[in-house]
């Protein structure tokens, strides 16, 4: 499976991706430490800081090749097992902080994740789609699949 991407408006970025495992296995990945760990940052060395609940902050920073890549944000909105949304910061870029929702929807025990990413400007968005983050997300999920086949 591969990453579905959409920009429907000049400030947003949708993706679309489907696991197969159920949606509670899916929003558990995204959401507790003990396994975001082994897929977000492409599946590299990652150190998880979650506080989810509405408030709470969160700050992931990947180990690859030789660097340190950190990111953090907020978490806005949680609607379990179906949806939350939370801010998203590269700390080497601050400033740029996008809102991003994820929805995860179950149909015969697959589940697809849908995250709707909105940036405060055109520029924003084209700018991280320019980054490589299509191939970063896809990799990361890669990672997910391995990882949701072990549990």
């Amino acid at each position: 499976m591969s990453i579905n991407v959409q920009t429907p408006t000049d400030t947003t970025l949708v993706m679309s991706r489907s696991f197969d495992a159920p949606r509670e296995l899916v929003f558990a990945c995204h959401t507790e430490p003990e396994h975001l760990r082994h897929w977000w940052g492409r599946g590299n060395p990652l150190d998880v800081d979650i506080d989810f609940r509405v408030g709470g902050k969160w700050r992931f920073v990947e180990h690859a090749d030789g660097q340190e890549h950190a990111f953090r944000g907020e978490i806005k909105a949680i609607d379990a097992p179906n949806s939350f949304t939370w801010t998203f910061e590269y700390e080497p870029m601050p400033g740029h902080i996008l809102t991003e929702q994820y929805v995860f929807t179950e149909e015969g025990g697959k589940t697809t994740v849908t995250s709707s990413s909105t940036f405060d400007t055109k520029e924003d968005r084209d700018g991280m789609i320019q980054s490589g983050m299509e191939a970063g997300a896809e990799q990361s999920y890669r990672a997910l699949d391995a990882y949701l086949a072990k549990l």
